[in-house]
């Protein structure tokens, strides 16, 4: 999995600490068998990380991530916008976007096709 853009940043303070969120948009390669082939489809997908910071130290560090939601950049960049507006956390990404990531499993479908072509 290779950091493509860090994207969105974002810095709450509760209760003298400062919880530091970074959104990431992450590039992978998945393979999928074609017969007696496999073929590479590049994925995209998405990294959420915390920082919990008291008094200038570093005390917890959170991260989660879904290395491939689709092969289809917009649309895992279009997760990626949406799960910023609304401050998901790591403990919460797969929770929000599973539904998405279930419904997005068609694209690989369509990369598939058109690899074949």
């Amino acid at each position: 999995m290779k950091i493509v853009e860090l994207l969105l940043t974002r810095n709450e303070i509760q209760n003298e600490v400062n919880y530091k969120y970074f959104y990431k948009l992450v590039r992978n390669e998945q393979r999928f068998p074609i017969g007696e082939d496999k073929m590479k489809v590049q994925t995209y997908g998405i990294e959420v990380e915390r920082h919990d910071i008291s008094n200038g130290n570093l005390i917890n560090t959170e991260i989660e991530a879904i290395a491939s939601i689709s092969p289809q950049r917009h649309r895992v960049h279009n997760l990626l916008k949406m799960i910023y507006d609304n401050g998901v956390s790591p403990r919460h990404l797969i929770d929000i976007l599973g539904e998405y990531v279930d419904t997005y499993v068609i694209d690989f479908d369509v990369a598939l096709a058109r690899t074949a072509n």
